[in-house]
């Protein structure tokens, strides 16, 4: 089976350096069967490795897909499925950011097995980004010609009516926190 064929986890955790210690929480929430991306940019190199060796070890046991964001190197080193927003197409696989119709177009084009449609909704993550809207989000899913994650403000919920129009699943910070 080829990496753009892949069958992809239709929930995920974005992490994210001000979800703090309620991470390992939230990781707990994931049903088996989701997908984490490992962000935390902000973090050394030393200690964003350190917090993928622990991430990767939770993920490998729970049966939970592991991405991580723009780091090919510690994506091979960790095991993980799926770079993303590498600088350049790889392997692993790789997923791409969109948030445009011209994005879905370049990610299809350059090779991306799985897109984040975002911002769906308004998001505190990206508050000055306009938000897409159900419909535009819809139109760059299907422009991208491979499965898309609706990305802000998302949760069950608010996935819903996009899934009825052709998203594939949703990822969330927010959503995993504990209320």
């Amino acid at each position: 089976m080829e990496a753009r064929q892949q069958s992809w986890p239709r929930v995920w955790l974005m992490t994210d350096e001000r979800m703090g210690d309620q991470l390992w929480e939230s990781v707990a929430r994931l049903p088996q069967g989701a997908g984490i991306v490992l962000r935390h940019y902000s973090l050394p190199r030393h200690a964003r490795e350190e917090l993928g060796v622990r991430i990767a070890s939770v993920a490998h046991e729970s049966g939970i897909t592991l991405a991580v964001a723009a780091d090919v190197e510690l994506a091979q080193r960790l095991g993980a499925r799926l770079v993303h927003n590498p600088a350049v197409p790889t392997h692993p696989p790789f997923s791409r950011a969109v948030h445009s119709l011209q994005d879905a177009r370049a990610a299809r084009a350059g090779g991306a097995a799985l897109v984040f449609v975002s911002p769906v909704y308004a998001t505190r993550s990206h508050p000055e980004r306009e938000p897409l809207g159900p419909k535009l989000a819809a139109e760059i899913a299907n422009a991208a010609g491979v499965p898309a994650i609706a990305l802000g403000g998302m949760n069950a919920e608010n996935f819903a009516p996009l899934e009825r129009e052709g998203l594939y699943g949703w990822a969330g910070i927010d959503a995993w926190l504990a209320r």
